[in-house]
């Protein structure tokens, strides 16, 4: 059991290696031009820039939808248990949401330190954080536990479709979709946003790691029953 959990992780981290090279290396590139505009920025009256790494949160979505299609069915024609590949992605999805968050606000540190030093003071770091108290740790808490649940979340979504195809997916999103735009035009969905903002505490952060959790354990009874051959 535990060679291959540790076969499995192997397989998935070399199988995005790519990807998160090409991913990260756009974007440390946007933020390079980021800094030179802010350079050219210093002689613009009230200019300023802002940066933001929270771009890894799409990242996360995207690999937690096609983790799916892509992963699931090699790793059950290697012989993987189902129950070893519940187990080996969950810790791959953990892995990959702290190593991405400890990365970005590392970087996010050390370029505000850079900033302090050259006095580049049109650039600057947009962060939920800032609600907050904005320490590297509390910024390392908020983006795992925000990149953990769009893992989950794109997971469970593309297990959808791939158990029950088009049809299946389309009316879980269609539904999802509704929910939505009935609770903005109703309010109520606008209203709970701006009561979670205004009083912002790290506890809310701990929470959504949390559901989560229970996103990733709700998969299993997709995961389960999945086969290498996906529903059309």
């Amino acid at each position: 059991m535990g060679r291959q959990i540790n076969g499995l992780l192997y397989f998935f981290i070399t199988d995005i290696r790519y990807s998160l090279m090409i991913f990260w290396t756009i974007l440390l590139g946007i933020l390079g031009v980021s800094l030179t505009i802010s350079y050219f920025l210093l002689g613009v009256e009230d200019g300023s820039l802002y940066f933001m790494f929270q771009f890894i949160y799409v990242y996360c979505g995207i690999l937690g939808f096609i983790t799916v299609r892509e992963s699931i069915p090699f790793a059950l024609k290697m012989g993987a248990t189902r129950k070893n590949l519940f187990i080996s992605l969950g810790l791959f999805f953990a892995a990959i949401a702290l190593m991405k968050a400890v990365i970005a606000n590392t970087l996010h540190t050390i370029i505000l330190y850079f900033t302090d030093v050259t006095n580049l003071h049109t650039f600057g770091f947009m962060h939920v954080a800032q609600l907050m108290e904005d320490t590297w740790v509390n910024r390392v808490i908020i983006d795992m536990s925000v990149m953990f649940l769009f893992l989950t979340v794109m997971f469970l979504t593309g297990l959808i479709f791939y158990r029950y195809g088009l049809l299946g997916g389309g009316i879980v999103v269609g539904i999802e979709v509704i929910i939505l735009f009935v609770g903005i035009a109703q309010g109520w969905l606008i209203d709970f946003f701006t009561d979670l903002f205004s009083d912002l505490k790290l506890t809310l952060f701990l929470q959504i790691f949390g559901i989560g959790i229970v996103i990733y354990l709700i998969s299993f009874l997709l995961i389960r029953r999945v086969t290498t051959v996906s529903t059309k």
